[in-house]
């Protein structure tokens, strides 16, 4: 989840200070590409849509890594919890983050970090649970 977070960055500290909300929601909402659909239609992708898709595609590859176990889930699911800090501190104190957008990239950082700590109760659990019954 970091790479939609790091590219989010990159646009809103493009310069030397950071970005107004303005320039930000303008730089999301431009067209970037247009696909010609059947119907005749036009559907136009502009920026901030294409970086929730790759948002939603990151998110998909870190609900499959949390159903590990071990050191490196834990650090994983600890990883994702700073982002996630991270992220919600830039949403609540710089303007250039205040967008839909970013807001959207937030809450899939909120999903990863209770998804890694529900399937490693979950897991935990079930492990408990298997270790009592051999010691019946």
């Amino acid at each position: 989840m970091i790479v939609p977070v790091v590219i989010y960055n990159i646009l809103a500290l493009g310069g030397a200070t950071f970005s107004t909300v303005e320039i930000m929601r303008e730089q999301l909402d431009t067209d970037r590409f247009s696909v010609p659909m059947t119907s005749g239609a036009t559907w136009y992708i502009t920026s901030g849509h294409a970086l929730v898709a790759g948002a939603l595609l990151m998110l998909f590859f870190e609900l499959l890594k949390s159903t590990g176990i071990g050191r490196a889930a834990v650090m994983n699911h600890a990883f994702s919890l700073i982002l996630f800090i991270v992220c919600l501190v830039e949403f609540l104190l710089f303007p250039a983050f205040a967008t839909s957008v970013f807001f959207l990239i937030m809450v899939m950082c909120l999903l990863d970090v209770m998804a890694g700590f529900m399937v490693t109760i979950a897991a935990a659990r079930r492990d408990f649970a298997v270790a009592d019954g051999f010691g019946d």
